[in-house]
């Protein structure tokens, strides 16, 4: 059984699973064309089984392609002389943020364009609700489902480079120690004129070849992940699997560290979602992304794992900076950083209109935090975007995002269900695949987590795979396991110990 993963840009913060992506080339060999078939057939009948939208309505797709011609209440502000760049995987087209960092006296000054998702979408309209039915971007290996129409998400809506787009621009200015000092939310026209990708970044930072703006990134990101942690911040140093096809059709998985280059980039996601908790409360209206600090009997069945797989946790050092020691490649350490799961539950979305509510901040960002940097890809953007520009702005939050409020978390909530079902079903799929013509072999794999009736999650590294095993085993030991079923029709893996 796989695990599910979740957002890239939020990995290192909610991140409490493993995550996946998923690569499939073309296939050459008869059998890979077999096997890719099988695949497609399987990527298929889980989506159907979750009802993933397929078309959108003729009604919604006309209003998307109207919008996409003639965008309502186009901004005033020309911000098209600041030179943006984005970063995002390669091939992406859906580019929802543009960046633009400069030198501020003994700071720093960011401006983060966030794509203008309002200017396209009328309120009460059928691609509004539409959107709504949606939730989000549904991801699977072979097709992206998206939330909005590709006239508008890959098109007139995205931050592509060399095209002037309407943004929401977060105008944040930093102090040397990556704190913010002022901040402001307005709607300008953008360019970007760079579309990068993180290996590209990562490598002209590391050559020395970056342009000023890269350089700053790495300044910005490293300050903010400082911040974080004399914040108390957590993140969990999850393995990242990889599922490419090489050029005889055979599937090969791996597990991969995440780049420096993502940190920084996902520290500016949070610098902005922070600065969107922070208007939501004073202005007190807005829809928190909260999760619950862990209570004392989850932080004492942490430290009996840590006790009990004889890892040492002095008790002068905070669960989030004990997490940041774990190295993944150590056995022990591995089952713990599983174990740590346990610590980071309860995440939701909390809407507010007047009095404030209990739970208002996130425990793994320690601070107020709100999601308003993927309005093409997530629903509940929009309307915090529109929110925290009104209040920025002095001017009154629009009804439609009041109206809206109370029914985001129960949408949200299911469309989050949708999308772990379907990342979960695919990535078992291509894990089957990978494994089915090696029934009957044995493979090295450690012992992450126990299970009820006699199993164990254990990892592989090669192949990269999270799975069930049956028999006796110890958490945080390594062990041999031999594999007793790959079914892709089924996208089951099981395991047993020898």
């Amino acid at each position: 059984m796989s695990v599910q993963g979740l957002s890239p840009a939020l990995s290192g913060y909610v991140g409490l699973m493993l995550m996946r992506r998923i690569e499939v080339r073309r296939p050459v060999a008869d059998k890979a064309v077999e096997q890719s078939a099988a695949l497609a057939a399987r990527f298929a009948a889980v989506r159907a089984e979750l009802d993933v939208p397929t078309q959108f309505p003729e009604a919604a797709q006309a209003e998307a392609e109207q919008a996409a011609g003639s965008p309502t209440d186009a901004p005033q502000r020309d911000e098209t002389a600041v030179p943006f760049l984005t970063i995002d995987p390669p091939g992406s087209q859906d580019l929802d943020q543009a960046l633009h960092i400069e030198r501020h006296g003994q700071g720093y000054r960011v401006r983060y364009a966030i794509a203008d998702v309002p200017a396209f979408v009328r309120p009460g309209g059928a691609l509004d609700g539409e959107t709504r039915r949606r939730g989000q971007t549904i991801y699977a290996p072979d097709e992206r489902i998206p939330l909005h129409p590709p006239v508008l998400s890959e098109g007139a809506a995205s931050l592509l480079p060399g095209q002037v787009r309407p943004a929401f621009v977060w105008d944040i200015v930093l102090d040397g120690d990556g704190e913010d000092t002022d901040v402001s939310l307005y709607r300008a026209l953008v360019r970007s004129t760079d579309r990068l990708d993180y290996d590209g970044v990562q490598q002209a930072v590391d050559s020395g070849s970056a342009d000023e703006r890269l350089v700053l990134l790495k300044e910005v990101g490293l300050a903010r992940i400082a911040y974080e942690r004399r914040r108390g911040g957590a993140s969990l140093p999850m393995p990242e699997q990889e599922v490419s096809e090489d050029d005889n059709g055979h599937y090969r998985l791996h597990f991969r560290p995440p780049l420096p280059a993502e940190d920084w980039n996902a520290q500016l996601s949070l610098m902005a979602g922070m600065a969107a908790g922070a208007m939501m409360m004073k202005a007190r209206i807005g829809v928190l992304r909260t999760m619950p600090a862990p209570d004392e009997n989850a932080l004492g069945r942490f430290r009996h794992a840590c006790r009990a797989l004889g890892v040492q946790w002095p008790d002068e050092i905070s669960y989030g900076e004990f997490l940041r020691t774990l190295d993944r490649t150590n056995p022990k350490h591995l089952a713990l950083i599983h174990e740590a799961t346990s610590l980071f539950r309860g995440a939701g979305y909390t809407p507010f209109d007047g009095e404030l509510p209990e739970q208002t901040e996130h425990a793994a960002v320690a601070a107020p935090y709100a999601h308003v940097t993927a309005p093409l890809r997530r629903l509940v953007d929009r309307f915090g975007l529109a929110l925290c520009e009104a209040v920025s702005t002095g001017t009154p939050v629009p009804g439609w995002v009041r109206e809206a409020l109370p029914s985001l978390p129960e949408i949200m909530a299911a469309s989050d269900k949708v999308a772990g079902g379907v990342e979960r079903g695919c990535a078992d799929a291509v894990e089957a695949a990978a494994l089915e013509d090696r029934v009957g072999e044995v493979f090295d794999a450690m012992v992450v987590d126990k299970r009820e009736n006699g199993r164990a999650l254990v990892q592989l590294q090669d192949p990269a795979v999270l799975a069930n095993a049956e028999g006796e085993s110890e958490l945080g030991t390594s062990v041999r396991v031999e594999l007793v079923e790959a079914t892709v029709s089924t996208g089951t893996v099981r395991f047993r110990v020898v």
